[in-house]
């Protein structure tokens, strides 16, 4: 058969099998259909970082989005339900609080793809979990804190002591340690997610039992150290455009990685129920040290140069930083 010949042939098997509606070539062009239920605000940082990614994957077109913020733990099973009975192919969130709930729906709904923020394992067959596995810019961070404190005394803020904040303060300890063998720490834990007013009168007592150096894992303790002076360390997102002076680097989180393999494997029919945390590593793209930005000039030479070291150690597999989820304890007198 001639070329021009096979190719119009061709042609018309393909508009032949769209007119048809060929599954395959349907599913391919279709939006796949995603939602998310969130127990905090979407300004909440954690939250702020997957309702980011889940946007730009709509902004690229590849998924119709929906979401809810601010679902009180009660109502999050009757949500989630019926976000999955309104035929949302991808179901998002986080469920710390409401575990057996948010599982009990994945069951019922076992053809629907379920990415849940948690401390549990996978479900088989449709229940995937992630956590934000930061550990590594965490302890960059806390390099930089360890060179910068004046009085050798840190002051941490966290939600609650669970595997996932305690992972990161713990590296964020190790590595300030490391350039400032002489530092101390100041623990607490306000047992909220959000909670700005609670984590800055934390903050404040810290600062004037002489921390000059602020962990900032929760909302608040930013505006503190900003108030009095003082340093901040950044979690998750970069707030240093809010806080030139105070905020001198950041651990980020980036979740565009799992959620773009999420939305990959739903598309293709290939979604399992499985531990998506590596994906938050530094290897994957999944995190970051932040630039230090208005700091640049301010983070002695030689803390800059330990940091890129570090960081170059861990890219190329060199160094691992260890995973530590046992709640960490103060160590100042």
């Amino acid at each position: 058969m001639p070329p021009r010949r096979r190719l119009i042939v061709r042609s018309i098997a393909l508009a032949a099998a769209l007119a048809g509606g060929a599954p395959g070539l349907a599913f391919a062009q279709a939006k796949l259909k995603v939602a998310a239920v969130y127990t905090v605000p979407f300004e909440q940082q954690w939250v702020g970082r997957i309702h980011k990614a889940l946007k730009a994957a709509e902004a690229r077109g590849e998924i119709e989005y929906k979401a809810t913020e601010n679902v009180a733990n009660a109502d999050y099973e009757r949500v989630m339900r019926e976000y999955a009975q309104a035929g949302n192919q991808l179901i998002l969130g986080e469920v710390f609080g409401v575990e057996a709930a948010a599982r009990k729906v994945a069951k019922d709904f076992p053809k629907t793809a379920f990415l849940m923020g948690s401390s549990l394992k996978p479900q088989a067959p449709n229940f995937s979990v992630f956590d934000n596995y930061i550990q590594e810019p965490a302890y960059l961070s806390g390099m930089v804190a360890g060179g910068m404190t004046k009085t050798n005394r840190i002051g941490m803020v966290g939600g609650f002591p669970i595997p996932e904040v305690n992972r990161l303060m713990n590296a964020f300890m190790a590595g300030a340690k490391e350039t400032n063998p002489k530092v101390e720490f100041s623990v607490s834990f306000i047992n909220s997610w959000f909670d700005p007013p609670k984590a800055k009168e934390a903050a404040f007592a810290m600062i004037d039992k002489g921390a000059d150096v602020m962990y900032a894992e929760r909302f608040g303790v930013s505006d503190a150290a900003k108030e009095k002076g003082k340093l901040a360390i950044g979690n998750v997102i970069d707030t240093q455009d809010k806080y030139p002076d105070t905020v001198v680097a950041s651990a980020l989180w980036n979740f565009e990685p799992s959620a773009n393999r999420a939305i990959k494997l739903v598309k293709e029919g290939k979604f399992v129920a499985e531990d998506y945390g590596p994906y938050s590593m530094m290897k994957h793209k999944g995190s970051e040290l932040a630039p230090l930005g208005t700091f640049e000039k301010k983070v002695p030479p030689e803390i800059v140069a330990k940091v890129k070291a570090k960081e170059a150690d861990i890219l190329a597999g060199k160094f691992t930083v260890k995973v530590d989820d046992s709640q960490p304890k103060s160590t100042a007198k």
